[in-house]
């Protein structure tokens, strides 16, 4: 059967679609190919998402405790810094420098959070910027609407791929490809390590009340879900709620409460007025906790040259009148 006509096949696109969990590059069709389909969700792409989601309910059997608690509350924000600070920051938009064994780190680090592979989050994120809130924007909520752009765009197979050619610079690392192509292998190693990682802390120390399944639940399904709607909300929230600053041309808007939950990606307008420097939170009341632990890795030496913001982010005559009057 050619591979035209396969994907047009249900039964073969459905087995495609499987085979895709484990490696995302399997079969994968031209990227402005999938792109000039129409947007649609797949089912079976939301079969991860309802697992995802469905096994928070475990908490109705495994309880809770507060080292559980605690624990997936700190690798909500060890793994929203990575997100930020790796995946956005560094992979999307190389506002500092790196090695090349830092990188690795890094993309390791960020596959921990469950959303795909750094090169396909880089490649789908610059795309965004370069098309923000327009057309062909796959999740802007102007164009398809506000479930869409926070979830939905992620179900329909024309967003799945990585074009690679997009992203030569990262694609050059076969390493990163690697983790790329295979990005449910973290997550597994993730999964599995948090239960065994919870079987000892229960038995050495039982009165903190934990287990194995426990921590199961309450780190990689509860922590790992709302690190995603965490995430999700700037794509969605962040260009419906809050204040402009500058006129980017798009919907993108500032939020405090935004930038709390996502370690300071709520600056989502200045960030899309100068999206190249590593600084988001461009003045000192606006908190960036992304950029303060950049900082500080910077004087470990793990990472060096971050972009300053420009100084024209500042000209009062650049900001719209509310903010300047602000």
């Amino acid at each position: 059967m050619s591979e035209s006509a396969a994907s047009t096949n249900p039964l073969s696109r459905s087995l495609t679609l499987l085979i895709n969990w484990f490696d995302s590059d399997f079969r994968s069709e031209d990227p402005a190919v999938l792109r000039a389909r129409p947007d649609k969700i797949e089912w079976v792409r939301c079969v991860p998402f309802a697992i995802l989601h469905a096994g928070c309910l475990g908490v109705i059997w495994t309880g809770w405790s507060w080292f559980a608690v605690g624990f997936a509350i700190f690798l909500y924000f060890a793994r929203m810094f990575a997100v930020t600070g790796f995946f956005h920051r560094y992979f999307s938009h190389r506002t500092f420098s790196t090695s090349r064994a830092w990188q690795f780190v890094m993309a390791v680090w960020g596959g921990a959070c469950v959303q795909r592979g750094a090169l396909w989050w880089a490649y789908t994120h610059r795309h965004h910027h370069a098309h923000s809130d327009e057309k062909e924007d796959k999740h802007s909520p102007r164009q398809h609407g506000f479930l869409w752009s926070h979830i939905g765009w992620i179900t329909s197979s024309k967003n799945f791929p990585t074009d690679y050619r997009r992203i030569k610079d990262l694609a050059r690392f076969p390493e990163l490809v690697f983790l790329n192509r295979f990005d449910t292998l973290i997550p597994i190693v993730f999964a599995v390590a948090i239960f065994f990682f919870g079987l000892v802390v229960g038995r050495l120390f039982p009165q903190l009340k934990t287990g194995g399944f426990q921590l199961l639940v309450w780190v990689f399904f509860i922590s790992t879900t709302a690190l995603f709607h965490g995430t999700a909300c700037i794509n969605s929230m962040a260009h419906v709620w809050g204040r402009k600053r500058y006129a980017t041309g798009d919907d993108s808007r500032n939020s405090f409460i935004l930038s709390l939950i996502t370690l300071g990606e709520g600056w989502h307008n200045n960030h899309h007025r100068h999206m190249g420097c590593v600084r988001q939170g461009f003045y000192w009341w606006e908190i960036d906790i992304t950029y303060y632990l950049l900082k500080v890795l910077s004087w470990t030496g793990l990472i060096w040259d971050l972009r300053p913001v420009p100084s024209d982010a500042y000209d009062s005559e650049k900001q719209l009148p509310h903010a300047r009057r602000g």
